[in-house]
């Protein structure tokens, strides 16, 4: 039995320290599994630790974000064909849920749990963890304060959900996929978007203070709820991340959960909403208080530097080429004979699109074909470049032409398309006559605007 010290006061009364908690057996199995698995997580997606780079981070190449889990590759696709009998090799695509990376997930589970196996026996007299327990929240409370930056600023600076695509505008809705819709429908209304951006914001923000965190934790659980609800039904390939910042922002709520229940629905005497001190001196947890606030507002600073560079790339800030704008065909001849407009012709235009980044055609059955444009107005040329048919194959040529640009609406390309010498002549489509982009804001509104 440990010898218990005592104190005594000036006035004569003994103070004991208090006594050690003892948890139950299953928290404590919880807690080391807890430890385990969410630490590994942290650690392996790589996109949770990259955000504490700061303004450091746009500095380093594109793979940095990802090369934990490009370091783990091989395993992956090892364990993919031999275990699982499926490809698993990992694209630089964009999707967080790819095979290869939810077979990493399934392998650090496994880690986790004879992690978990592992300590329970070497530390099997331990009683409680309560000192661990105020370093595991404190780094999922950043870890999860640095993602709700990380997303919040790609709205608030909206960026994330751009405005459609003129192409999108071409594009019947039943040929959008749900990820394009969810888009599409955010992205349309960049009010909205933004106030979703401040929220996350404004959560991750308060997770960052010791003494806010608990109300920054709830808002981001809502958020993040949101977010998950969101990538579930809209098929968005984010759902391994999300899923597990949701599953954080409640294990940083669930110390909690006994107050929260007494002040939210139980109308109970709840006491303050503290977090658990990092250190045995109150002058030691203010300078962690001051470290915690001074990171948040570095991953701030670094956010907010990415999103005005991509909001200047390819955001709302991004220069438009000159032949901006949807383009009415309104003359087609190829061989010097003019095509006339049937549907049913498969070489004929309905429309050309320049976008910024982005171009296409829309065909006379309605279907938009993106393309790569190349244009100089200078030389007066325009070549556009079919898409590759594989990741690592260049553009295929597709048609190179002459400008004619008498007006700033009309437009004149002759050349060759398909190797056929062809003349088109276009017209520029007022934007607004689109309801997407042509219905504003109204407070007074008779009926609805279904059409």
């Amino acid at each position: 039995m440990s010898a218990v010290t005592t104190e005594r006061t000036c006035d004569g009364i003994v103070n004991a320290p208090p006594p050690t908690p003892t948890w139950h057996p299953i928290t404590r199995l919880a807690f080391r599994f807890s430890v385990a698995y969410l630490g590994l997580f942290c650690l392996w997606m790589a996109q949770i630790t990259f955000v504490f780079l700061g303004v450091i981070a746009l500095r380093l190449p594109e793979e940095a974000m990802l090369w934990q889990i490009m370091a783990l590759d091989p395993v992956s696709s090892w364990l993919g064909e031999h275990v699982f009998g499926v490809e698993a090799e990992l694209a630089m695509n964009g999707s967080g849920d790819q095979a290869a990376i939810w077979i990493q997930c399934g392998l650090l589970f496994v880690v986790a749990v004879l992690i978990t196996v592992v300590w329970s026996v070497l530390d099997r007299r331990r009683r409680a963890y309560p000192r661990l327990l105020s370093w595991l929240l404190t780094a999922l409370r950043l870890c999860v304060g640095g993602q709700m930056l990380f997303y919040g600023f790609a709205k608030l600076i909206p960026t994330q959900m751009a405005e459609p695509a003129l192409t999108t505008l071409l594009t019947r809705v039943g040929d959008l996929t749900p990820m394009t819709m969810l888009w599409t429908q955010v992205g349309s209304s960049p009010a909205y978007e933004i106030a979703l951006g401040a929220a996350e914001v404004l959560a991750g923000l308060l997770l960052f203070w010791p003494r806010t965190a608990t109300v920054g934790a709830m808002l981001g659980v809502i958020s993040m709820a949101q977010v998950f609800l969101l990538n579930l039904t809209f098929d968005v390939p984010v759902k391994m991340l999300a899923g597990h910042l949701l599953l954080m922002g409640l294990v940083l709520l669930a110390p909690q959960a006994r107050r929260l229940a007494n002040f939210l629905v139980l109308e109970r005497d709840s006491g303050p909403a503290v977090q658990p001190p990092l250190f045995a001196s109150a002058r030691a947890n203010r300078w962690a208080a001051v470290v915690q606030v001074v990171v948040g507002l570095w991953i701030t600073v670094g956010m907010v530097d990415a999103g005005m560079q991509s909001w200047r790339e390819y955001g709302g800030g991004a220069p438009k080429p000159e032949l901006y704008g949807i383009w009415e065909v309104r003359e087609f001849s190829v061989d010097a004979a003019p095509i006339p407009p049937l549907g049913t012709d498969p070489v004929r235009w309905q429309r050309l699109v320049i976008d910024v980044g982005s171009a296409g055609y829309q065909k006379m059955d309605d279907t938009v074909v993106p393309v790569s444009a190349t244009t100089d107005l200078a030389a007066h040329t325009m070549a556009l470049a079919a898409a590759p048919t594989g990741p690592d194959e260049p553009p295929a040529p597709y048609a190179t032409f002459l400008i004619d640009h008498p007006s700033p609406d009309a437009l004149t390309l002759h050349g060759e398309l398909d190797g056929r010498p062809t003349t088109i002549t276009l017209e520029r489509l007022d934007l607004e006559r689109f309801p997407l982009r042509g219905t504003g804001f109204r407070w007074v509104q008779n009926q609805p605007y279904f059409s």
